[in-house]
């Protein structure tokens, strides 16, 4: 089992930024495939970003076309945590934000039915 807990979540004006943190435990990090999802009221779960465990594909990243050039994924392997560093906020970018976890190697990363492992979700919102 694998527990992941967000935080970081707030509220920010139009072209601020804010970053997301999610703490996990149970199981080795670095071998957890980490990614960032975001559902908005009315909407499916989106793909934010992933990041790859080191030992499928060193740490690659990948990350969804409306979110390239302004959000980072990043990964802390000592301390295990995964971190959303969101900058140039916009108010789309307004969601319910989750972390999720899979230690499958080969796994499509951005498919929310790939991941086992999902925290409880912190809300982002980006007002104008």
């Amino acid at each position: 089992q694998v527990q992941l807990v967000e935080s970081g979540g707030g509220l920010v004006q139009v072209g601020g930024s804010l970053r997301l943190s999610c703490a996990a435990s149970g199981r080795n990090f670095i071998s957890l495939t980490m990614a960032w999802f975001r559902q908005a009221p009315g909407k499916e779960r989106e793909f934010v970003a992933a990041i790859r465990a080191l030992s499928w594909s060193g740490a690659r990243t990948d990350y969804a076309d409306s979110v390239t050039g302004r959000f980072t994924i990043s990964r802390d392997n000592a301390k295990n945590t995964v971190y959303l560093q969101m900058n140039s906020l916009k108010p789309e970018d307004t969601a319910v934000y989750y972390c999720a976890a899979d230690p499958s190697f080969g796994l499509k990363v951005v498919s929310a039915v790939e991941y086992n492992y999902w925290g409880q979700g912190t809300q982002v919102t980006v007002s104008s």
